[in-house]
């Protein structure tokens, strides 16, 4: 039987502290009366279960819905304002009619339409992907909307409390360049760290930079060693650099690049390539 860490009572049903589950107590009241005395080592064991969390390894990326093969990242992603589905941009450019590979909607006829149709997903079907996109819309003022950082912050925070990831990140962006809110740095990485743990690469990417800059190596080389092994290159070339100066050892580095490599190989195909290169050419 357990004891009360305040109050020395032996109950069965004592509550663990939520946040560091290493003491427990009969009620509220005892838990106040300790908080003095325990406050230190909760707080420590707090922050050590919540690393667990944040350098976990992160969820597996869905595939594309068309092709089945594993989705790659956000820029190289169409959301159909149609069905809310992500169609990876091979998919989307080998179309051979005018109508949305998942659901078979006609395309939009011009750029009103796929308005229309975002707005549609967000009101009828709370659809967060689409707040996010229309977020991005405002942000950038593109696409018939004017640039208006404050609609777009409301849009990523409405949207990050649905569970988006993209959207945690683009509200952690927010927070670092204080574009339509406060800048808030603590702000920009509690996001950040969300978006990270439900295998946002880019969000991870700038943890990364963030602990760097605060002097934590450690700590940022394993953000990066996290999404380069998820195919980020960005990534990657930060840990090449680490590897160079000592900071990552020769086994973790030799680790990651096969990791990034086997990635990089499962988001690749023939239709994929030829967008890149398309893109490249300024031609798409």
């Amino acid at each position: 039987m357990e004891s009360c860490a305040a109050c020395g009572k032996t109950d069965n049903g004592l509550k663990a502290c939520a946040a560091c589950k290493l003491v427990k107590y009969c009620n509220g009241n005892c838990q106040i009366a300790h908080r003095s005395e325990h406050k230190k080592a909760c707080r420590k064991k707090a922050r050590e279960l919540f690393d667990l969390k944040l350098f976990a390894d992160p969820p597996a990326i869905e595939d594309c819905p068309i092709c089945m093969l594993r989705m790659p990242f956000a820029h190289e992603c169409t959301y159909m304002s149609c069905c809310g589905k992500y169609i990876c941009a091979g998919c989307v450019c080998n179309l051979t009619r005018a109508v949305c590979p998942y659901c078979n909607t006609p395309t939009p006829r011009d750029i009103e339409e796929y308005n229309q149709r975002l707005f549609v997903r967000m009101e009828k079907f709370n659809d967060a992907n689409a707040m996010t996109n229309l977020g991005v819309h405002y942000n950038l003022g593109e696409d018939g909307y004017p640039m208006d950082y404050s609609k777009a912050a409301e849009l990523f925070r409405n949207a990050s409390e649905l569970g988006s990831a993209h959207a945690h990140y683009n509200l952690g962006n927010s927070y670092l360049s204080g574009k339509g809110v406060k800048r808030d740095m603590n702000k920009a990485v509690h996001h950040w760290q969300i978006a990270a743990m439900m295998g946002h690469e880019r969000a991870r990417y700038n943890l990364g930079i963030a602990e760097g800059n605060d002097g934590n190596h450690d700590r940022a080389m394993k953000h990066f060693m996290i999404s380069a092994k998820c195919g980020h290159d960005d990534s990657l070339q930060k840990v090449k650099e680490g590897f160079m100066i000592g900071a990552v050892t020769k086994n973790d580095f030799e680790i990651t690049l096969r990791a990034h490599k086997a990635s990089q190989d499962e988001m690749k195909s023939d239709q994929r390539d030829i967008v890149r290169r398309l893109k490249s050419e300024n031609e798409l």
